[in-house]
């Protein structure tokens, strides 16, 4: 993985937490890098019997036999401080930590602490880029190499690769994709400042977009303000959580998946209020903003399974005409 065969062997501290995070380490593994101590956050509680389980990158680095440590916090933890000013790293790498790095830590490696953020920034800066990459509609995206300052990714850019959305990709298959598309990034990215050959380059801030923390909220369809491919982009970028929802005869219904449709024979736009609920044969469409329609594939009423739409209207309630939302 190496980028020039003779580059230096460079000692890191690795900071990252998912699974998004696991190719780069095992990348700079890979490159001949020493990895002087992996950082993630504590076990958490996982699934229904909310077992006590170790986050993706600390079980790689187990299995790498790696020293691991995991910080409930980092800013004023002085026992985690002296352990990483003892290993005096080149440089400190993060992805996908889920912790902010405090000021010490940013000043204490010669190379700096290096980013990789799934995004092109300037744009969708913050803690969701790829759902928020998604979910707009973009066609394109990638990812970034930074250097880490004291704002929320605005620090200088070191390396960017683009990478294409699918028409039909969910957040979750594009994260697959960066991931591994990162590690390489991440190895040239370092070779390239200890070779003095890369130069940071700033933001222009003027160009930047946020991509804020997903809520709940963000997954309620609103038919009356955004098109059926709004709805369906949303629906695409907030995999696995928190997914498309609305609301029938005041119970939730979730959306598990659905297609930008042409809408039902005999239907025009002028005809269908947005939200309405047309069915045609044993398919269920339902209007959306700007006269246009989607149908609706696989739902679950809420206290209900979930069923195809063909099964769901055998033993639902639905009319023509009755409405969601």
């Amino acid at each position: 993985m190496s980028t020039t065969g003779t580059a230096q062997r460079l000692k890191l501290v690795f900071c990252g937490t998912p699974r998004f995070a696991v190719p780069t380490l095992e990348a700079l593994l890979g490159a001949g890098h020493e990895i002087a101590l992996v950082v993630s956050q504590p076990d958490r509680p996982v699934g229904r019997e909310r077992q006590l389980t170790a986050p993706p990158v600390k079980q790689t680095a187990l299995a790498h036999g790696l020293e691991v440590t995991q910080p409930e916090r980092i800013r004023d933890n002085a026992d985690f401080r002296a352990k990483i000013e003892a290993i005096r790293p080149d440089a400190i790498v993060v992805v996908a930590y889920g912790r902010i790095i405090p000021p010490w830590m940013l000043k204490l490696p010669r190379l700096g602490c290096i980013n990789l953020h799934g995004s092109l920034l300037p744009k969708y800066r913050g803690a969701a880029p790829i759902q928020w990459a998604v979910a707009s509609g973009d066609a394109v995206t990638g990812n970034t190499t930074m250097l880490i300052d004291e704002g929320l990714d605005t620090g200088p850019i070191l390396l960017q690769r683009t990478e294409p959305i699918g028409p039909e990709e969910t957040s979750a298959e594009l994260f697959e994709r960066l991931a591994v598309a990162g590690a390489p990034l991440v190895v040239e990215t370092i070779e390239g400042l200890a070779a003095g050959t890369l130069q940071p380059q700033p933001q222009n801030s003027e160009f930047a977009t946020q991509a804020p923390l997903l809520t709940r909220e963000d997954g309620r369809m609103d038919f009356e303000v955004r098109t059926a491919q709004q709805l369906y982009d949303r629906w695409r970028g907030f995999q696995p959580w928190p997914g498309a929802f609305t609301t029938f005869d005041g119970r939730k219904l979730i959306v598990h998946r659905m297609v930008v449709a042409a809408g039902p024979k005999g239907i025009g736009s002028k005809d269908s209020e947005q939200g309405r609920i047309f069915v045609e044969g044993h398919r269920l469409f339902v209007s959306c903003a700007g006269g246009t329609w989607l149908e609706l594939l696989e739902v679950q009423l809420e206290g209900k399974k979930r069923l195809k739409a063909d099964e769901f209207l055998r033993g639902s309630p639905f009319a023509d005409g009755a409405r969601l939302g």
